[in-house]
């Protein structure tokens, strides 16, 4: 894990032809990202509503999540069954298998339940659509990864995070055998679209950036650093419009509960604990969270984080393109 990040992040601190070297596979691939679709995502995902855990819009949503991940190739697709306070419930998922080092992987994911009356568009439609982009490049019949990337949509992350919490927990002395590979590093997505200034203003910030944050009082802060810094330099390389910083106060999403496992991030529109519990987006858990309330310098930044994740995941997992037969 620390050659790898370490190499990702030299090159891309270097300049002139060796910066230029991995462009060939990563960039074309980067390059079929479509903003158009990035946005159909959120659009499919919030006919359901907020997609409460424990309701019918969670199951339906579910299922189309899951046509989704077929209709972009993937045969694999799981659903990870579990119990919540409210009952039974679900994450589904589907795994890009690598070429040469299958029972290594990278997760990245989104929760994709919502609470608040709306639509729940921006926490986590916004988040959901990222891996969704992700999953449909990566699925393109030309593309290959050398190591797996599997794509995870976790359920109730609104009341408690037992979607990835269980998963987890269940999981990690699995890693290694024919049942999971190994984890390599967790990429969370989760609330994607919305950095108006504090106070937020009715337009993106002038400053506005994506904020790449990791828990610096985790087991794995040294490698949960090194996978941020990779994610920072592939912005820096892949995303014209909205620049990434790094934090290192990861709290209150998903990732949090690998971060003790292995490398952990969480992407995001402003900083958890500063911006986001102090009133950074009017439209958190309200009513008003609805795709209608977005408009495209919003859905624009959401697609920059797309651009930075699959960046990134090209590098650390090894992108190559086949040859035309």
């Amino acid at each position: 894990m620390r050659f790898l990040l370490g190499t990702f992040v030299l090159a891309a601190g270097l300049s002139g032809q060796t910066a230029n070297a991995p462009s060939d596979p990563v960039r074309t691939v980067v390059g079929r990202l479509d903003l158009d679709k990035y946005k159909a995502h959120i659009k499919g995902l919030t006919q359901f509503g907020d997609r409460m855990q424990g309701t019918q819009r969670n199951r339906d949503a579910i299922d189309w999540l899951e046509k989704q991940l077929r209709s972009f190739g993937y045969s694999n697709v799981e659903r990870y069954r579990f119990m919540s306070g409210s009952g039974p419930l679900e994450n589904i998922y589907a795994t890009k298998i690598g070429t040469t080092i299958p029972g290594e992987m990278y997760i990245v994911s989104a929760h994709m339940d919502g609470r608040g009356g709306g639509e729940a568009a921006d926490d986590d439609g916004s988040g959901c659509a990222v891996v969704l982009e992700l999953a449909r490049v990566l699925g393109m019949s030309d593309v290959q990864t050398n190591r797996s990337v599997r794509f995870v949509f976790w359920n109730n992350e609104e009341f408690g995070m037992d979607g990835s919490g269980r998963y987890a927990l269940e999981r990690a002395s699995l890693q290694g055998t024919a049942a999971e590979p190994k984890w390599l590093g967790v990429i969370q997505h989760d609330m994607m679209m919305f950095d108006h200034g504090m106070p937020p203003g009715p337009k993106q910030s002038p400053n506005a950036d994506i904020d790449i944050e990791y828990q610096r009082n985790s087991r794995m802060a040294a490698d949960s650093e090194k996978l941020a810094a990779a994610l920072q330099a592939a912005n820096r390389l892949h995303a014209r419009d909205y620049p990434a910083t790094i934090g290192a106060n990861m709290a209150g999403t998903d990732s949090i509960r690998f971060q003790d496992f292995v490398a952990s991030v969480s992407v995001r529109e402003n900083e958890r604990v500063i911006e986001i519990v102090r009133g950074s987006n009017p439209n958190h858990h309200q009513p008003t969270d609805k795709y209608e309330n977005y408009g495209e310098e919003d859905f624009r930044f959401g697609f920059n984080s797309v651009q930075t994740t699959l960046g990134a995941l090209a590098e650390l997992a090894g992108i190559t393109l086949a040859r035309p037969r």
